[in-house]
């Protein structure tokens, strides 16, 4: 698609990066994006929090990854629409010259990625329209700007339960990491149903009803098997509000219905 081209947009079916938007405090999302949104999270009132969790928690391994381990690129598959703290404004605020490729399937995330995902000078930032099923493609484009020879952040969050297939899920985020320079790393986060099961699952089956994406809870110990062959750092995986959470005086927070991990390629 050219810079010059709107894409189109179905406003009559939701999409789970608007409702997503939605539950985080956005404003980018149509009004069937709002009603299924609030028919979610009347039967799961849950998603709000794992919404806004697993967006704190993206900012924390993001700062990590520049701060301590010196990544200088990311490849954000599956971002969402754009709201704060984005990828490249939590690397580039740490090393301006850091770049990220993003990666959605949603025409309206292209929409807003053009106007809003704009980097540092020093930097890069791209955006590439494709399905995560197609890595081939996506690692084709992201060539384009990040250099595969080099350490990247791989980051998927929230992605990885679309793809209701196990088997295919892990030979997709194999094949990714494979594309990797030893000493990249994977950041992934994903439902779980830990916290309230049967809620997630009314909630799902309503989205889906309404004509959102089907979507799979997967255990922790599920979630651990995409790192099969990585160093996991250190809490491993754990509830996405408990990675290494900012220090307060009330303690460690809720668990959530997700859970990420942080893993280190050798």
């Amino acid at each position: 698609m050219s810079a010059n081209e709107t894409p189109e947009i179905d406003t009559s079916r939701p999409h789970s990066a608007r409702m997503w938007n939605y539950w985080v405090g956005g404003k980018d999302y149509y009004e069937i994006d709002k009603q299924v949104g609030d028919q979610v999270a009347a039967a799961y009132p849950g998603v709000s929090d794992v919404a806004r969790h697993s967006r704190v928690a993206l900012g924390r391994m993001v700062r990590y990854l520049t701060a301590e381990e010196g990544i200088r690129q990311f490849l954000d598959v599956g971002t969402g629409l754009p709201t704060h703290d984005n990828t490249h404004e939590v690397a580039q605020r740490i090393a301006p010259e850091s770049r990220v490729v993003y990666v959605d399937n949603d025409p309206l995330v292209l929409v807003h990625a053009r106007a809003l995902l704009v980097g540092r000078p020093e930097g890069r930032t791209d955006y590439i329209e494709c399905d995560v099923r197609d890595p081939e493609r996506i690692l084709a484009g992201a060539a384009r700007t990040l250099d595969f020879t080099r350490p990247i952040g791989l980051i998927m969050f929230g992605i990885m339960g679309n793809v209701v297939d196990d088997d295919e899920a892990y030979a997709i985020v194999r094949r990714f990491v494979d594309a990797l320079a030893p000493g990249s790393f994977l950041a992934l986060n994903d439902g779980t149903g830990s916290v309230d099961k049967q809620a997630r699952e009314e909630a799902i089956r309503i989205a889906v009803e309404r004509g959102s994406t089907p979507y799979i809870d997967r255990s922790p110990e599920q979630l651990a098997e995409f790192f099969t062959g990585l160093e996991l750092l250190e809490p491993g995986i754990v509830s996405t509000s408990r990675w290494r959470p900012e220090a307060t005086p009330f303690g460690a927070p809720p668990e959530v219905d997700a859970a990420c991990g942080l893993g280190r390629k050798p």
